[in-house]
C-alpha cells in the first residue's frame, strides 16, 4: 500500500512537470499568447504541485518523519488541480481527458487514504 502511494506521487509529479515542459517546448499551449498572466499562475501552481509530489514520494521512500505531512499537503494540492483542470477539456468537449482526470482523482484518493491510515 505504501509502495502504491510512493509510486503514484513520483509518477504523477514527474508526469506533471514533463507534460508541461513538453507542451510548452512544442508550442502546444496557445494561452501563452492569449492569457499569459493566468497561464503563468496556473503553471506556478502545477509546478509546485509536481515538485511537492516528488519530494513527498522520495521522503516516504526514505521513511522521513515529516513525509506523511508533506504527502498529505502535496496530494491536497493535486486534488484541487484534478477537480479544476478537467473543466478546460470539458469546455472543449474532450471527454477522454475528463475521464483521465477522474481516474487520476480515484488514484489520488486511494493513495492518500493509505498514507492517512498508516499513521
Amino acid at each position: 500500500m505504501r509502495r502504491h502511494s510512493i509510486v503514484y506521487a513520483l509518477l504523477v509529479g514527474s508526469g506533471m512537470l514533463g507534460m508541461w515542459g513538453m507542451l510548452l517546448a512544442t508550442g502546444q499551449v496557445p494561452e501563452v499568447h492569449s492569457e499569459p498572466v493566468r497561464l503563468g499562475f496556473h503553471l506556478a501552481a502545477e509546478g509546485m504541485t509536481g515538485v511537492a509530489l516528488i519530494v513527498a514520494g522520495v521522503a516516504l521512500m526514505r521513511r522521513r518523519g515529516w513525509a506523511r505531512s508533506v504527502y498529505l499537503l502535496a496530494v491536497g494540492m493535486l486534488l484541487y488541480t484534478l477537480v479544476v483542470s478537467p473543466g478546460y477539456y470539458a469546455q472543449l468537449g474532450e471527454t477522454v481527458f475528463v475521464v483521465m482526470f477522474a481516474m487520476f482523482l480515484v488514484g489520488a484518493l486511494v493513495a492518500v487514504t493509505w498514507v492517512w491510515r498508516a499513521a
